[in-house]
Parts: C-alpha cells; structure tokens; sequence
C-alpha cells in the first residue's frame, strides 16, 4: 500500500508530480547563458593512475594541468559557442565574449541579455566593459548553478553543431594509413 501522502485523498489514485517550469526566452538573443569548464588534461602516456602519483606528476612540460572550455549559448536557438583556454582570468573571459559576441553577430543574433554565474571573472570591470551598454547582465543565484542549467549541463551529442574552436597547439592530425604520401582510405 502506498503512503498516504502519495495518493488523492478523494479517489486514492496515485497523484502525479507537476512538470517542471521551463522558460525559454521569446527571441534569439534575448538571453545568452554563458559559462566556464575547468578540465583536467592528461600527459601522453597516462596520468598518474597509469604511471603512480610520483612519475604522473613529475614533468609539467607534458601538457598537464587543467583546460579551460569557455561556452555561450543562446537560450532560444541553443546556437553555441565554444573555446577552449589556457585560464579562466578577466581578460580572458573578457577577451572570449568579444569574440562569441561577433560570433552571434554572424549569425544574425543581437544579444540583448547574458546569464552567468558569480565568478570573479564575470564580476570584473573587463567583463562588463566587454559586454557593452546595450547588455542587460544577470548573475545567478549564489550556489544555485541550475539556475544556468542550459550552459551547466554537458551536451557531447551537440558538439558538432557548435561553433567550437581548439588553440592549434591542441589539435591533432589525422591518422593516416600505408604510409606518410598515402591517401586516406
């Protein structure tokens, strides 16, 4: 028997959970969410699971350390941008809204709001000269990063629609067989 608090005290049938309230925003540009991942590089050859805490560690010219995904995504279209950084400091981020901004630009979106959460970066003078007056500038709630949900959330199966940008450092070359002159096949 289920509890009584999970039954309609008249008929008692089971009472079903309200969906949840989504919000979408009425244009495209209405409201930009944007957002930074932090992610753990890994040196070539494993890290330290692989090779132990001591040789995992040792070097710091093997490229690990952290990288830094900067996202932007509108809340209407779900057109995204992406690019992955060295750090998460106030020129950066400064520095990569300017270029999501034109981004938006190209495609014929005028951003008239941006969603981010509480970090430094976004609370700094940089960012907000970057963001320009025309843009309204919202702030989550401190410790409530579901209030940005649409950028917080990862989204892998949208990879290839999004705009997203790898440093040339971190690219890799295509797998080539039979040889170094050979055609692909």
């Amino acid at each position: 028997m289920s509890l009584l608090k999970h039954l309609d005290r008249f008929t008692g049938l089971p009472v079903r959970k309200p969906k949840p309230i989504c919000y979408e925003a009425s244009q495209p540009g209405e409201l930009v969410h944007v957002d930074i991942k932090k992610q753990g590089r890994i040196s070539e050859g494993g890290g330290h699971r692989a090779l132990g805490r001591a040789a995992g560690n040792r070097d710091p010219k093997t490229g690990a350390g952290y990288a830094f995904g900067h996202n932007a995504i509108d809340d209407h279209s779900r057109l995204a941008y992406s690019e992955i950084l060295g750090d998460e400091r106030k020129e950066t981020a400064a520095g990569f809204w300017v270029r999501a901004r034109a981004f938006f630009a190209d495609a014929r979106i005028t951003v008239i709001g941006v969603m981010t959460d509480n970090g430094a970066c976004y609370r700094s003078h940089a960012f907000r000269d970057a963001l320009g007056k025309g843009v309204k500038h919202r702030r989550t709630r401190p410790y409530w990063p579901q209030t940005n949900a649409k950028v917080e959330r990862p989204q892998p199966h949208r990879r290839g629609r999004m705009g997203i940008r790898t440093p040339l450092s971190q690219r890799i070359e295509p797998l080539r067989l039979g040889g170094a002159g050979a055609p692909l096949r």
